[in-house]
């Protein structure tokens, strides 16, 4: 699987093959016409002025003189030393006595061509004019080669004419990506200041309106908005990470060892409150940690809490969520299995399209597109596994590396959504439904 920025620039590269690969195939075309009419031009011109000559020299020419290149045979006529052997044709003779007609035909015989006139001169007396064609052919053949030697000659200036206006045409797509992704990042990061100022009043106002009581209606609005906001903070969180992912994977100072077992048995612990309240069991089950990964914890946290919040959000209440964490031939493997409605296998692929929207019409985030983005970026792969009405299984494997040594700890352990560090993040249940809902990726 590729990452969005990987494709992007495939697309890119792909945009500049294909110029160039036009821009040969236009001028193979041009020299390939160019050489078909030339060829076809220069065959009827010999073609003609042999059969001129050959009908003159079958009438009039000197049977002991003839034209260079040809031979004349009448009956009493001593053939020429260097006469050709097989000739004359005599079924052509005998044609040409019994019906008076002249006959024409060209003869394919020692590793040559010949043009054979046959007719009768004054008098009745038949003669029959051959003509060797090995000059002509040779002419031909030449043509080829010097047509085959343009070809390369053309190809070699397409794939440079090629590479130099392919790299001038696409040059302003790879900038305008590159200003899109610059743009993302700018405006994600100037928006999180003020929207972390706003989910924190809006979280204070939560607070003072339990204090003092304000009537339910205003209280369950002053929820939503956090549930709101926070949701929209999320939605920048995708933006930051999926535009850092798309400048290059994280410098390798920032790749430590991370033990995928307390990882998830930690994302795990996160959800519980959504848990407890869909009415969902979640079970862990790997062996004992740990089972290290090489890469940046925050990614991979953001990665396996998005599979456990998509399993939670479309398994029903009194459901079943297994996570397990195993070790196989030098790679670890999660697996993230839900009780819920499932997927059409055939559609897989499409669940990890950005802003994929189901069947029944709902609407779908970053969530598991990014998620790609963050494994191929540690080197792993993501599968999906599922049928309708038979659950579904996400899987995500990684190379294993052992522990390293390191000055400290990884790194604080944040939230999921790290984007509000510091700031309560369990203040109200959040919601299952109804228009506010966060755009998760799912099935």
């Amino acid at each position: 699987m590729k990452s969005s920025a990987d494709a992007e620039w495939a697309a890119v590269r792909r945009a500049r093959l294909r110029i160039a690969v036009i821009t040969g195939v236009i001028i193979t075309l041009l020299i390939t016409v160019a050489g078909g009419v030339s060829h076809t031009v220069m065959v009827g011109a010999q073609n003609d002025q042999v059969w001129r000559e050959l009908r003159y020299g079958a009438a009039y020419g000197d049977l002991s003189s003839p034209p260079v290149c040809t031979w004349l045979y009448a009956p009493g006529a001593t053939p020429l030393a260097n006469a050709p052997a097989g000739f004359p044709v005599r079924a052509d003779v005998d044609r040409v006595l019994r019906t008076h007609e002249p006959v024409e035909r060209t003869v394919r015989r020692n590793h040559t061509q010949y043009l054979v006139r046959t007719q009768l001169r004054a008098g009745g007396k038949p003669v029959q004019a051959v003509f060797d064609m090995r000059f002509q052919l040779a002419d031909r053949d030449h043509l080829w080669t010097a047509l085959g030697v343009a070809e390369l000659v053309g190809l070699l200036a397409a794939a440079v004419t090629g590479a130099v206006l392919g790299r001038r045409a696409v040059a302003p797509l790879a900038e305008a990506l590159a200003r899109q992704r610059r743009f993302v990042t700018d405006a994600s990061h100037e928006l999180r200041t003020p929207l972390t100022l706003v989910y924190t009043r809006a979280q204070v106002l939560v607070r003072q309106a339990d204090a003092e009581e304000l009537p339910g209606p205003h209280r369950e609005g002053l929820v939503r908005l956090v549930g709101s906001v926070g949701r929209l903070g999320d939605v920048l969180d995708d933006l930051l990470l999926s535009a850092s992912l798309a400048t290059g994977p994280a410098r390798r100072s920032e790749h430590r060892p991370v033990d995928l077992v307390e990882l998830a048995r930690s994302v795990v612990a996160e959800e519980s409150d959504r848990a407890r309240e869909g009415r969902l069991t979640v079970v862990v089950e790997s062996p004992p940690p740990p089972l290290s990964v090489d890469g940046v914890e925050s990614a991979l946290r953001r990665a396996v809490g998005e599979l456990l919040s998509n399993a939670i959000t479309h398994t029903p209440a009194g459901g079943r969520i297994e996570v397990s964490v195993t070790r196989s031939g030098g790679s670890v493997g999660l697996s993230v299995s839900d009780t819920g409605p499932g997927f059409d296998l055939a559609g897989a692929e499409r669940l990890f399209q950005r802003f994929h929207r189901a069947g029944d019409g709902g609407r779908y985030g970053l969530g598991l597109a990014l998620l790609r983005e963050v494994v191929t970026h540690h080197g792993g792969t993501v599968a999906a596994e599922g049928r309708p009405g038979s659950g579904a299984r996400f899987t995500i494997t990684f190379p294993e590396c052992g522990p390293r040594p390191g000055p400290g700890p990884a790194g604080p352990v944040g939230a999921a959504r790290g984007w509000r560090a510091g700031v309560p993040q369990r203040v109200h249940p959040r919601p299952a439904d109804g228009p506010d809902q966060r755009a998760e990726s799912g099935r």
